[in-house]
């Protein structure tokens, strides 16, 4: 495949999930199939180089360079994972290049010390090393030399593909980490065999033949030594590893400018939201929000942004930058010691800041006990069935009549009461109680009825937005189950604007809601797309030799 081919495809799938880090394995998965460069006629075959290599091996042990290495194990058809081209070879990692060799050097020599850390599960990244004196690491690890090829064996590491051509090592010689496989080839690229062991097929087989414990598991000699290699011509060789280097160089560019995009419309998003929180008068405020609102599909490319961009939208309702006839400059005084006020926001001058217990019709605490459960009844509602604005339904569970009755003691709940969590992993937040449901609390929540100086959707908003939630958790007590106190709770502040105003801001975010409904739908939708079209690109490329 050539790079312009693959720029092609990657223009058209690159907004799949980790695009590039398939790319990536795709390019090495091509490599070793033989259908990343062409084949030439020219090239002495690999079965001819193989027996050079036989050759050369025999005269190195008849040197004593080298032990006698015993008879390898016959390939058997069925054992070759995939067809290779007709000049190519099967063979196997022990047959190609002495295994596990080792080094002799006076102690005194400089030689290289290789750690686990110094070795990358990325392509292209060269070994990092430290210089020792032969005789402070010879003994208790791994031997290799310059031009050897080390794989990680270990779990996680084999999994990440930590392998690499041991370079640049001091006096040529190095020891490290006893988790090393290590290959020295013969008549055959470091940098080719290094592609084999970091390829799909090699790791993805590698995997289930690990033995050993949980966390221990490692890959066994006879896996590296005797599994299938595919053997290319020598030359063959040379060509595919500077085709690889090539598309990997084009793969980084490739995610150096989707990085550098996506920096763009974080940097032109946190602009757009320090001018909000910073802006000076009201008419700078209201511009800057009017942008945002007016730009949110550009600047929301990923399902992961609509989250934060939900959270944008609170918090500009709940000062007041959503709706007309707003903030005429006028500031309403931030409420002493209040963490959440210290920006000193500038609410509109019709607004007033009050406590959550002045505006409430009521505030009360659940039980603090666990129900006994039934299977028919009355509903009892849990703390996993809260979303922010939106109460969970589809599964409930139920307590007894009589246990409904001790539950409700307080307050019996209604239509259009808030349900606030205030302990355990959703701290902090609000949904309403839909329309014709009965339900009792359950535990580590709250129950709270609007007043008459607010409407209930607009209070649920207040209590979800970024003004409140931050405080919320700056409130929290009880470490590691963290809580808020039912007296921090009551002492909110809450920025009351004009009743008609708080159904204009509802409706607002009501509508900028359902856009985010739409977005997250489409990005989901797109990235779906893209998925299956990669997945497409890449079998098509992957069965297909003309795109070779």
């Amino acid at each position: 495949m050539n790079a312009e081919l693959l720029l092609a495809h990657f223009n058209r799938i690159s907004a799949a999930p980790d695009a590039v880090v398939r790319l990536r394995k795709f390019i090495l998965d091509l490599a070793v199939r033989g259908k990343l460069v062409e084949q030439s006629p020219n090239d002495e075959t690999a079965s001819t180089l193989l027996k050079r290599i036989r050759h050369e091996k025999q005269k190195a042990v008849e040197r004593g360079d080298a032990r006698k290495e015993k008879p390898l194990p016959q390939l058997a058809t069925d054992d070759l994972p995939f067809s290779i081209p007709t000049n190519w070879c099967w063979s196997q990692l022990a047959e190609i290049g002495f295994l596990n060799p080792r080094n002799v050097a006076a102690e005194s020599v400089q030689s290289s010390f290789v750690p686990m850390a110094s070795i990358s599960a990325e392509y292209g990244v060269a070994n990092a090393h430290e210089v020792r004196n032969w005789g402070d690491i010879k003994s208790g690890f791994t031997h290799f030399a310059e031009g050897d090829v080390a794989l990680a064996k270990i779990t996680p590491c084999f999994e990440n593909g930590k392998s690499t051509v041991l370079r640049n090592l001091s006096g040529g010689i190095g020891a490290g980490t006893t988790e090393l496989h290590v290959i020295r080839p013969i008549h055959v690229s470091p940098d080719f065999v290094l592609i084999f062991l970091k390829s799909p097929y090699f790791i993805g087989s590698g995997i289930p033949k690990m033995t050993g414990t949980a966390g221990q598991k490692r890959v066994p000699t006879d896996y590296f030594a005797y599994s299938p290699f595919p053997l290319p011509p020598e030359t063959e060789q040379q060509r595919i590893v500077a085709k690889v280097d090539e598309l990997m160089a084009l793969c980084d560019g490739l995610e150096a400018a989707k990085r550098e995009q996506e920096t763009r419309l974080d940097q032109l998003t946190a602009s757009t939201h320090h001018h909000m929180n910073n802006g000076g008068d009201a008419d700078e405020l209201r511009g800057h929000a009017q942008f945002f609102i007016s730009h949110l599909p550009r600047l929301t490319t990923r399902p992961d942004q609509v989250k934060q961009l939900r959270q944008t939208i609170l918090d500009l309702a709940v000062r007041g930058l959503l709706t007309r006839n707003v903030n005429d400059g006028a500031a309403t005084p931030p409420i002493p010691g209040s963490p959440a006020f210290e920006r000193e926001i500038c609410f509109p001058a019709t607004w007033s800041i009050q406590a959550l217990v002045e505006i409430a019709a009521a505030i009360v605490d659940c039980p603090h006990s666990t129900p006994h459960w039934t299977n028919e009844g009355k509903i009892c509602v849990r703390t996993n069935q809260f979303r922010p604005g939106y109460l969970d339904l589809s599964d409930v569970r139920f307590v007894s009549e009589s246990t409904y009755i001790e539950r409700i003691d307080r307050l019996k709940p209604s239509e259009s009461d808030i349900l606030y969590s205030r302990e355990g992993g959703i701290l902090g937040i609000a949904c309403r109680i839909p329309p014709n449901t009965e339900l009792c609390l359950g535990q580590r929540m709250m129950l709270i009825r609007s007043g008459k100086k607010t409407i209930p959707a607009y209070l649920e908003l207040v209590l979800n937005s970024p003004l409140i939630t931050n405080l919320a958790a700056a409130k929290t007590t009880g470490g590691a189950a963290p809580r808020i106190n039912v007296a921090t709770v009551k002492a909110y502040p809450i920025p009351l604007p004009p009743l008609a105003e708080q159904r204009c801001i509802v409706a607002k975010v009501d509508e900028l809601m359902a856009l985010c409904d739409q977005l997250e739908t489409s990005l989901a939708t797109a990235e779906t797309e893209t998925s299956r079209l990669l997945e497409s690109v890449l079998h098509h490329a992957l069965q297909n030799p003309a795109l070779a």
